[in-house]
């Protein structure tokens, strides 16, 4: 496998992955959390993300042509996902409702690793990044051991920002909350906009 190519699928996974955008959600949504489960969850997170990842990478292709689905309605089913937790972030702090232990939730899985680390970005970079029909298993294994870097640079992100929501108190933690959710609905809208764009509808 090229280097150029391996550039180029680290460059596009950390953008769509956005390690530095999914601190200030982290902080935000694990603010009621002590520091020990805020590591548990980074970690769990990070995992679940692999996970999902490398599913795409190896098998989502063929599910999507098997279902008939073109990846720009994965895109926009993926940013409609997005905005609706966005609008929760917004309205109300999505840290103090997750964090209640409420039965069935886990915060790692949803909206950690899904929609923000494994969303339909990252999603749709790693189906492109190993297209089927123009690379073989050991490219897509390539492709693989870089995404398993990114989310290793991501995870470290993660667990240095523990120290900083000693500094930002439950006050800095709400606004931060809010104006994450902002940018978040912003991506999602922008997610749905570039997946018409690319339909040609």
């Amino acid at each position: 496998m090229k280097t150029n190519h391996l550039i180029l699928d680290f460059v596009t996974l950390w953008v769509t992955i956005d390690p530095v955008g999914t601190v200030p959600l982290f902080l935000a949504l694990t603010a009621g959390l002590s520091e020990s489960a805020r590591r548990r969850v980074a970690l769990r997170a990070i995992l679940i993300s692999l996970g999902l990842l490398l599913g795409c990478i190896y098998f989502a292709q063929y599910l999507l042509e098997a279902m008939h689905v073109p990846l720009q309605s994965f895109q926009i089913a993926g940013g409609i996902v997005l905005f609706l937790f966005a609008l929760s972030m917004v309205f109300k702090n999505p840290g103090a409702h997750f964090a209640t232990g409420e039965e069935g939730h886990d915060i790692a899985v949803f909206p950690l690793a899904m929609p923000s680390i494994a969303g339909p970005g990252s999603m749709l970079a790693a189906v492109v990044l190993t297209d089927n029909h123009r690379f073989n298993l050991m490219n897509q294994t390539g492709t693989a051991l870089v995404l398993a870097v990114v989310l290793a640079l991501t995870l470290g992100l993660l667990l240095a920002a523990v120290p900083l929501m000693r500094l930002l108190g439950k006050s800095g933690a709400n606004v931060l909350s809010r104006v994450m959710g902002l940018l978040l609905a912003s991506v999602a809208v922008n997610m749905v906009f570039t997946a018409f764009a690319n339909s040609g509808i």
